[in-house]
């Protein structure tokens, strides 16, 4: 516990991360680099497609997400996306009078 890892111990952790998932943990996946992914807003087809995807697949490594499932877009992307906007169990709206008190008596115990 604290203890930190040389440099030698660290690249191991990196390749058996690597190995795990595919993922990259050292750098920037090589996707966003050569291939040209899309930007900007997403389409009501592209939320389907990830929406069908993930609810059948799961996620898994988000890296290998946009081309199991067809999309332009980076992992990353499909992450935040799928968080913050898509999942199912998003809650929109105001809070409820038991959340608002709830955040007020923290609020008045702690501070900010």
């Amino acid at each position: 516990a604290g203890q930190k890892l040389d440099y030698l111990e660290r690249k191991k952790v990196w390749f058996y991360l690597n190995m795990l998932c595919g993922c990259s943990a050292m750098r920037r996946h090589l996707c966003c680099n050569q291939q040209k992914v899309k930007r900007g807003l997403w389409s009501p087809e592209e939320d389907e497609k990830l929406v069908s995807f993930i609810t059948t697949n799961g996620h898994g490594c988000w890296s290998e997400v946009p081309q199991k499932s067809g999309l332009q877009r980076c992992g990353k992307s499909c992450r935040l996306r799928w968080i913050n906007y898509l999942r199912p169990d998003i809650r929109r709206g105001n809070f409820t009078p038991q959340e608002e008190k709830l955040i007020i008596h923290f609020h008045n115990m702690f501070g900010n």
